[in-house]
């Protein structure tokens, strides 16, 4: 799906089909009401008869309407008026792409960036536009026979110059965020004998050919020298070497401190020797979601060209039982010196996080911010629509938080205080790798911290969030619109 902006009048030539959104009122308002001037009423008297409401999401497709120079007019509904905001506008956005991905069109005109949202300015609305859009169709097509539905072009019609301005900002933000959201979610959806840690890596060294990322690779051999034991000690158990894998987006000036994304590169977990039950193992393919999201954050700030230097660092392995893997009460030493008890083996992304950390100091980062799927606890605090975030700096923290409310792609905040650290006291080393069935969340943060003590940090918990189960089972590419929409506010 492709998007362009053009200033145009509503009785201007509109295509194969024009779009627009109507709330659930017996009064058509503004761009509803000039549509149902053009076409003689026709609107108006569908929605007497019954036959669209516009209730949330409700579609309605007029053929051949007259006074208006399109073959089709696509109604979708937005549900009242007082209760359109940011979210219900993605909402019916999306179910106007689906609509016309079912008509098998390939070109459409849209009019819905130029209504009234409570919570969004002109910018915000394409941008939503796009990413909802392209959101909707997505389709995963890379180990399916099935035939790709065809590309649809998309006019975002506007009305004035410095809507058109705005919209194409908007509509620049959406569609790299889109395709940083795609890739995102075409890593994640990969089987685990295709994306394997050496498989991430080829596509870091293949951002090169298109975008100005510098990428290389730490084979095993580095790691050792660095002293990496805590990543290596969770990849002995794999036939999969283990790669630490550095992307660094050259944006800003020299003397620019860089922003460092650390994450999680699980690309199979099965828990190690603390085997996962076999129900739902095939979706462990995404531990490796944060990771991917850093990935697509990093395509989106270079297809943006934002004046920032961003590294990315993925730490990637298998998490396989072996007759060589980690047992319970192995002792580690991470690449920091710490030593760790490890009393879990399924606890092994914070294992590989914590030296990727480590090694994230060498770049002096002005923040580093990690992200992975880590915790099933952080599912059962917030389930599946907001991820968990844990900070060592309140302004960092507000930060983050202002970005997911305003992409969407929202956080809560959990506590980290010394309360909880204790938890991870070890008698025979300098901590353990969990903290006991309490808060396992929040003590899974408090690991990390100790690795992340000489810089701004915060972390991601996207594991209730980066993929969805079931009849519709797929990535979602969260957290990357919250990240870009991070990048974008910092380069603004």
């Amino acid at each position: 799906m492709k998007f362009s902006v053009k200033p145009t009048k509503t009785s201007g030539k509109q295509g194969a089909c024009c779009v627009i959104g109507a709330y659930q009122s017996k009064k058509l308002k503004g761009l509803a009401g000039e549509i149902d001037a053009l076409t003689g009423g026709a609107l108006k008297k569908w929605i007497g008869s019954g036959d669209f409401e516009g209730k949330k999401e409700q579609t309605l497709v007029i053929y051949d309407p007259p006074g208006l120079d399109s073959e089709r007019l696509l109604v979708v509904g937005y549900g009242k008026e007082d209760e359109t905001d940011a979210r219900r506008y993605r909402s019916a956005c999306a179910a106007a792409a689906r609509k016309l991905r079912s008509m098998n069109l390939r070109s459409a005109t849209v009019w819905m960036a130029n209504d009234v949202v409570s919570d969004c300015d002109a910018t915000s609305r394409a941008k939503h536009l796009v990413e909802a859009m392209r959101d909707a169709v997505y389709e995963y097509d890379k180990d399916s026979t099935r035939k790709k539905t065809s590309a649809l072009s998309v006019v975002v019609a506007v009305t004035g110059k410095d809507n058109a301005d705005a919209a194409r900002t908007g509509v620049s933000q959406g569609s790299a965020v889109s395709d940083g959201t795609d890739l995102a979610r075409d890593l994640a959806n990969l089987p685990g004998n295709i994306c394997t840690p050496t498989y991430l890596a080829r596509q870091a060294r293949s951002l090169q050919k298109k975008y100005p990322v510098k990428s290389r690779v730490l084979n095993e051999s580095d790691m050792k020298k660095l002293g990496m034991g805590a990543l290596l000690s969770v990849s002995r158990g794999s036939r999969q070497p283990a790669k630490l894998i550095v992307m660094e987006y050259p944006g800003g000036a020299k003397s620019q401190h860089p922003i460092v994304l650390v994450g999680k590169g699980l690309t199979f977990d099965a828990g190690g020797i603390s085997l996962k039950p076999a129900a739902k193992m095939d979706e462990m393919k995404y531990d490796m979601c944060g990771a991917a999201s850093v990935f697509g954050a990093i395509v989106a700030a270079a297809e943006l060209k934002l004046p920032l230097n961003i590294v990315g660092i993925v730490p990637s392995s298998e998490n396989l039982p072996d007759g060589d893997a980690n047992k319970p009460g192995d002792v580690v030493t991470s690449m920091s010196g710490k030593t760790i008890e490890v009393l879990n083996t399924d606890a092994e992304g914070r294992l590989i996080l914590c030296d990727a950390l480590t090694y994230a100091e060498r770049f002096k980062p002005e923040a580093v911010i990690d992200v992975a799927t880590l915790t099933g606890a952080c599912v059962v605090a917030l389930g599946n629509h907001i991820s968990g975030m844990m900070s060592n700096d309140q302004d960092l923290a507000d930060e983050i938080t202002a970005a997911g409310n305003k992409s969407l792609d929202r956080i809560w905040q959990l506590p980290l205080g010394d309360d909880y650290q204790s938890q991870l006291d070890s008698n025979f080393a300098d901590m353990a790798n969990i903290g006991g069935p309490g808060a396992g969340a929040i003590t899974a943060g408090c690991f990390l911290s100790r690795f992340a003590e000489s810089f701004k940090w915060c972390h991601l918990d996207i594991a209730g969030t980066a993929w969805r189960g079931g009849n519709g089972k797929g990535a979602t590419g969260r957290v990357v619109p919250l990240l870009s929409q991070f990048l974008i506010d910092r380069a603004n």
